[in-house]
């Protein structure tokens, strides 16, 4: 074989090289985005933990994937709208609160429903307060410790009920979560709203009144 052939081959050999790790890779990562019985690790640790605040999963949070936790898995998915094949792939690890190692981008989404879905037709610093609210009960130990915690806590929002929550998300909603992630509150550190011309809670009508923002009441 001449230089130039050898030259060629070589050429060929490498490329070839490249697209097979290239493709192992990709492989890789798209595995690596979905979780289901006989996974382990720190994502399924967050997986149950999660799904233990809500009510779903039952077992210990020992980061291995197995029968109760595909349970778990079924049951988040079947009650949020989802495929339920007890597979944690992105979209139920968005839902969650969980995405591609990083919770933030996965936040921003999920508030962004959150916000749309109760704020839609508010002015732009009502969305932003809607968002305050959840973030503020992040932070309050009367509520779950996360935002899709604070989101999916039973009876917490009514949208998640009334089809709302499944809506297309408004473009402004998103820039809200992000100004309200960012540290932007217009309710003064409110944990409680209400529409006072629908609300038929008399117990919510008689907390202190933080502020009034388009058709809602934010209050502690």
């Amino acid at each position: 074989m001449d230089k130039r052939k050898l030259t060629i081959s070589l050429i060929v050999l490498f490329a070839v090289n490249i697209l097979l790790i290239t493709a192992f890779q990709l492989h890789q990562r798209a595995r690596a985005a979905s979780y289901s019985t006989g996974s382990t690790g720190q994502v399924v640790v967050q997986i149950q933990k999660r799904l233990s605040e809500w009510g779903y999963y039952t077992g210990s949070a020992d980061g291995i994937y197995g029968p109760l936790t595909k349970k778990a898995v079924t049951a988040f998915q079947k009650k949020n709208g989802l495929t339920a094949d007890g597979v944690a792939g992105p979209a139920t690890l968005a839902a969650i609160g969980i995405s591609g190692g990083t919770t933030k981008n996965a936040n921003v989404a999920l508030l962004a429903r959150l916000i749309s879905a109760e704020a839609r037709g508010e002015p732009y610093s009502g969305q932003v307060a809607v968002g305050a609210v959840v973030l503020n009960r992040v932070e309050h130990p009367s509520f779950p410790s996360s935002i899709s915690g604070v989101i999916y806590q039973s009876g917490a929002f009514s949208c998640l009920y009334d089809g709302q929550f499944d809506k297309p998300v408004a473009d402004s909603a998103y820039r809200a979560a992000a100004d309200a992630m960012n540290g932007w509150d217009p309710t003064g550190g409110a944990i409680y709203y209400y529409n006072p011309n629908t609300a038929t809670n008399s117990w919510i009508r008689t907390r202190p009144v933080m502020a009034r923002i388009g058709g809602h009441v934010f209050c502690r």
